[in-house]
């Protein structure tokens, strides 16, 4: 099942928010959060932006 991950780093006085796909390919916001929460939720919905990186979850791999 492939993996993607949303975490928050420190940068700054703050979070970045980074979304990271099964194949090593990672995004990361420009802006910076005030909390861990906030960075979170802002990297699902940079991740719900993406439909065509979402749709190539379901396509057989090979």
């Amino acid at each position: 099942m492939p993996v993607v991950e949303l975490s928050a780093t420190p940068k700054g006085n703050g979070y970045q928010a980074t979304v990271t796909f099964p194949d090593g390919v990672s995004m990361s916001s420009a802006e910076t959060y005030p909390t861990v929460g906030e960075a979170i939720a802002a990297a699902a919905m940079k991740l719900l932006d993406m439909p065509d990186r979402l749709a190539r979850l379901d396509q057989p791999s090979g």
